[in-house]
């Protein structure tokens, strides 16, 4: 084949490359596969409640009830009632997401106090619990959460999202 034929025909090919790789979706040109976006609030159901015989142990869990995989924060936010701050990452670094499969579910585990008769406990009326730190999130009374009157709240710790309640559980030791 002559020279400029074969320049011709690899151009060709090179534009028609790069023309399929504009027309993929940017995630699918870069990484081979979907990226799923975040996901939308309304989408997600959230759900909280104290485990059997341990109310200062919350079991929460999202499910996604799209059709479509998406993307929340990799660590639930929770707060307590009007309380300041949220419950902190266990293991640290909690930055990044959690691909939830479309009706996936995802779970979470959250101590709200090592000890129960420690004098400086605080007490809250309610839990909010956000599947991202954007969304406003769900609340649960005391009562709701099957955690008594008030829920007892001294430097809370929530897990990552996991693919399993038990998972979940094992990282803040009750397993």
């Amino acid at each position: 084949m002559p020279i400029r034929a074969a320049i011709v025909v690899s151009t060709a090919v090179s534009a028609a490359a790069a023309a399929l790789l504009l027309s993929a979706p940017q995630s699918q040109a870069a990484a081979g596969q979907e990226r799923a976006a975040h996901c939308a609030e309304r989408a997600l159901t959230v759900r909280a409640k104290a485990a059997t015989g341990r109310p200062t142990v919350l079991r929460v869990s999202v499910t996604n009830r799209t059709a479509r995989a998406c993307v929340v924060d990799r660590v639930p936010t929770v707060t307590f009632g009007g309380l300041d701050g949220a419950a902190l990452p266990v293991p640290e670094g909690g930055t990044g997401g959690y691909r939830l499969a479309a009706g996936g579910t995802a779970y979470a585990a959250v101590r709200t106090i090592g000890d129960p008769a420690d004098p400086e406990a605080r007490r809250a009326d309610s839990v909010t619990v956000a599947a991202s730190a954007a969304h406003w999130g769900r609340s649960f009374t005391a009562g709701r959460l099957g955690t008594g009157r008030q829920v007892l709240v001294w430097e809370p710790v929530t897990t990552w999202w996991q693919p399993t309640a038990r998972a979940a559980d094992r990282v803040i030791g009750l397993d």
